[in-house]
């Protein structure tokens, strides 16, 4: 696939791949993404999953056409992306790798050697000359390794992002670009965001008219969307005007008093409302959804004085990815000693800009004319 007269896609699409990271649900799995800069001096731009490697080393042959690549770039160390570098210098022997002092680093841990004897280093700032193009490097500290890079190449005027940019599922699936990057983002990325922020403000001083990310489509059109998208869910500001009710029931009633809050939400108006069942969903398009949307409604029952444990395992991947600049309500489900809202609430204590609706709701077992009030001026607050 041509991206430009002189870069080629050689990546690959997994769709064996069930759990990506051993924890993302990719029904329409992942793509390893790879490029060749054909020039003078032949560049490849990244490796690809391990599973992998005769697909990829067959790309490679069959762009370069009987030449010899002379260097392999090498943005970010994670196995999806780097599992390849010593079986391609095998088959290349007389290539060079290309990439930041700590990724040689990683190298030795991975390899079991640095590749001293064929390696360039190369940190902020630093170019390296292909003939008609030249790659121009920038460090990229915790987006969202500590050892990644991107590179610019000014004459096709193209970014390599790095997982920058990225999202889940194979390029030849049919989906929305933003739904599976916005869970990409904040699952992986999401705690880096003012990583992501440093790089973004060395972006805006680079003319892009394409971004070539790991993972995910080649980025051609519109780039301020994307960009756009990236500003704002690094920076944690809410992307959405909405409400997420987000509840935890054991045997119904806590789930009741959600579902009749957010009946109460809708026909007071509110502008978006969403539910759903931490039990017997996604746990990552939660997290995603809680990012999206400006107002976050926290429904549990206390469970051994704390809450139930799909409660715990959301609060706890919100707080690890720095959730912030949210409006958060709580309702809480006790039959003799309700403990709940006080759990979420400290759960969320260390976290910034967290407003704190004045109405809670308390529900004793089961829903009652005071909880049901209790319902109502909460959605009066909310919507």
């Amino acid at each position: 696939m041509f991206i430009t007269n002189d870069i080629r896609y050689i990546g690959v699409n997994d769709h064996e791949v069930d759990l990506f990271e051993g924890q993302y649900i990719v029904p329409n799995g992942m793509s390893y993404n790879s490029y060749a800069i054909l020039d003078e001096k032949i560049a490849i731009m990244d490796t690809v999953d391990i599973h992998f490697t005769e697909q990829w080393l067959a790309n490679i042959a069959a762009v370069l056409e009987g030449k010899e690549p002379d260097y392999l770039v090498v943005h970010h160390m994670e196995p999806d992306h780097s599992a390849n570098i010593a079986n391609f210098l095998k088959a290349y022997p007389k290539a060079t790798v290309v990439s930041s002092a700590k990724a040689f680093g990683m190298m030795q841990n991975f390899f079991g050697e640095d590749f001293a004897e064929r390696r360039l280093v190369v940190g902020e700032g630093d170019t390296l000359p292909l003939g008609k193009h030249t790659l121009t490097f920038v460090t990229a500290p915790m987006v969202h390794w500590p050892e990644v890079i991107v590179s610019y190449d000014a004459y096709d005027k193209v970014l390599f992002s790095a997982d920058g940019f990225g999202k889940f599922g194979a390029l030849d699936a049919e989906e929305d670009w933003a739904c599976e990057a916005r869970r990409y983002f904040i699952g992986i990325v999401g705690k880096y965001g003012a990583q992501v922020q440093a790089l973004l403000k060395k972006a805006a001083g680079l003319d892009i008219a394409v971004i070539c990310p790991l993972h995910g489509p080649v980025l051609t059109e519109n780039l301020g969307y994307y960009i756009g998208l990236y500003d704002t869910w690094s920076a944690y500001r809410p992307e959405e005007e909405g409400i997420l009710i987000a509840y935890a029931s054991v045997y119904g009633n806590t789930k009741a008093a959600a579902e009749l809050l957010a009946e109460r939400l809708e026909a007071k108006g509110a502008k978006k409302v969403v539910l759903t069942d931490l039990a017997r969903s996604d746990m990552a398009e939660n997290v995603e959804d809680a990012f999206r949307y400006s107002k976050l409604v926290l429904a549990s029952t206390t469970y051994n004085g704390d809450v139930f444990p799909y409660m715990s395992t959301f609060l706890h991947a919100l707080t690890e990815r720095n959730y912030q600049n949210r409006t958060v309500a709580f309702v809480e489900n006790g039959s003799w000693a309700p403990m709940a809202a006080k759990v979420m609430a400290a759960a969320l204590e260390k976290s910034k800009h967290i407003t704190f609706a004045q109405n809670k709701v308390t529900v004793l077992s089961a829903l009652s004319d005071t909880s049901r009030a209790q319902i109502e001026a909460l959605a009066e607050e909310l919507a």
